[in-house]
């Protein structure tokens, strides 16, 4: 059994024996979004343009994600109708940005490893970096936009008369709770993720300015900056939508 597998193992377990039928679902859910994934390489690979491929598998990969881990069926309407709607707006913001930034493709820091290979692939890299960073982002927005309108929906059980203003707000501090553990998480995957390249560029007494324009601190950090917006505006969005949705709910009881 290899490491990888035994790891994995031992994940399934863990997460049956701490949240049972909810668990094995997560995890379901994790195998079949792995796949999506696989498949949205193999798509692009094969010439197909990698921001629709990406945009359909991450609304794939939403849906499952929020459905399978959930139960229900208020919150998880309105937790995928948010990330859909932010996951548009952000793909409306990252395709002229990008575009500007100019960070796709290898960085020299990459050079060494790859220039015993053909780099004419025949794939549009700006198309890639664009997806990959609408994929990206799909975890944290998922995650907050859950744990706002399950937070929302729990105060309106409590709260059945509970006025729309003081349930908007409610969802604001929900979000605002969540929003500097979600910041740090980004932040400090992203250092993690690259912690020996930045040693590597401190031995080789990079400056601070090497450091501001290099390709690959540039784009891990546009990451966490869209990744970080895109948050931000799920809250918003998550919350006025279950504002909506119990005014519209109140609205019709009272006929």
């Amino acid at each position: 059994m290899t490491t990888m597998t035994l790891l994995t193992c031992i994940l399934a377990f863990l997460m049956f024996i701490t949240s049972g039928r909810s668990g094995v679902y997560s995890f379901i859910s994790l195998v079949i979004n792995f796949v999506l994934l696989f498949i949205t390489i193999v798509l692009i690979a094969g010439g197909i343009p990698a921001i629709g491929v990406s945009f359909f598998s991450g609304i794939c990969i939403l849906a499952i994600t929020i459905y399978m881990g959930n139960s229900g069926e208020t919150e998880t309407d309105i937790a995928f109708l948010a990330t859909v709607l932010v996951m548009g707006i952000m793909l409306v913001l990252i395709i002229p940005v990008e575009h500007l930034a100019q960070v796709q493709g290898f960085s020299n820091e990459d050079s060494e490893e790859i220039e015993a290979f053909n780099l004419a692939i025949g794939v549009n890299f700006e198309s890639i970096i664009i997806s990959t960073i609408v994929l990206s982002t799909l975890g944290a927005i998922a995650e907050a936009a859950i744990a706002v309108s399950s937070g929302m929906q729990e105060i309106i059980e409590q709260k059945p008369t509970i006025e729309l203003n003081d349930l908007r707000k409610s969802g604001r501090n929900i979000g605002h709770q969540i929003m500097g553990m979600t910041f740090n998480t980004l932040f400090f995957g992203m250092f993690g993720g690259n912690l020996a390249l930045f040693i590597l560029l401190y031995k080789l007494q990079a400056t601070f300015g090497y450091y501001l324009n290099s390709k690959v601190f540039v784009s891990e950090t546009m990451l966490v900056l869209y990744a970080s917006i895109a948050v931000i505006m799920i809250i918003w969005t998550t919350s006025e939508l279950m504002v909506h949705r119990l005014a519209k709910q109140r609205k019709k009881n009272s006929k």
